[in-house]
């Protein structure tokens, strides 16, 4: 199963990062509904769903870093 991030969104297509690093292009038509930038998408042999497990995960750690990057000491 493979496992990308939406990068960004233009107009009709996501594109979407790859573990590895590199990007691909897709149609929106083809990914799930309502998917935001962001998100994590896992592919199989015959569909993709959106992670909403993992993709909470990874929004609340940016979050930490974020808050811990601002914070005054």
């Amino acid at each position: 199963m493979k496992k990308f991030t939406v990068d960004r969104i233009e107009g009709e297509l996501a594109v979407l990062e790859c573990e590895n690093g590199s990007f691909v292009n897709m149609e929106l038509d083809s990914l799930p509904k309502n998917i935001r930038e962001g998100d994590i998408i896992r592919f199989d042999s015959n569909s993709c769903f959106l992670s909403a497990e993992e993709t909470d995960r990874r929004r609340r750690k940016m979050q930490k870093l974020m808050d811990k990057l601002f914070t005054e000491e």
